[in-house]
């Protein structure tokens, strides 16, 4: 795992860069938190090809209780990736609202990342 430091107007966004999956269960993306948390960031950008598939399986609480920890923290994350394949309704609707409130956002390319997290 890389952290590539974006700085703009005095704001510092990490963005991790993965070969591998780096969320592959809720206590992971709690490290992740805080580890950057502790780095002095509140922004972040991850990527969705590093984030296990189940995370967008809604049903299993994952997606829920990591995006918890972000709000709580009060730690922006954008997830940047191709959402087209995750179909269901639910988690359709999730993206959607997510977005809404700009707290945690699902975009489609890290220049939107930066440009929402800002």
């Amino acid at each position: 795992m890389q952290i590539e430091t974006h700085q703009i107007n005095g704001t510092y966004i990490a963005e991790i860069h993965s070969e591998g999956i780096i969320l592959q269960t809720a206590q992971d993306g709690v490290e992740i938190l805080g580890n950057l948390y502790y780095q002095g960031f509140d922004k972040i950008i991850l990527q969705e090809k590093s984030i296990t598939p189940e995370f967008f399986d809604l049903k299993n609480g994952m997606a829920g209780e990591v995006l918890q920890k972000f709000s709580n923290y009060r730690v922006r994350l954008a997830i940047v990736g191709d959402f087209l394949p995750y179909t269901g309704k639910s988690i359709q609707a999730f993206m959607h609202e997510s977005n809404q409130t700009r707290h945690i956002n699902f975009v489609d390319s890290v220049a939107k990342a930066i440009e929402v997290l800002l």
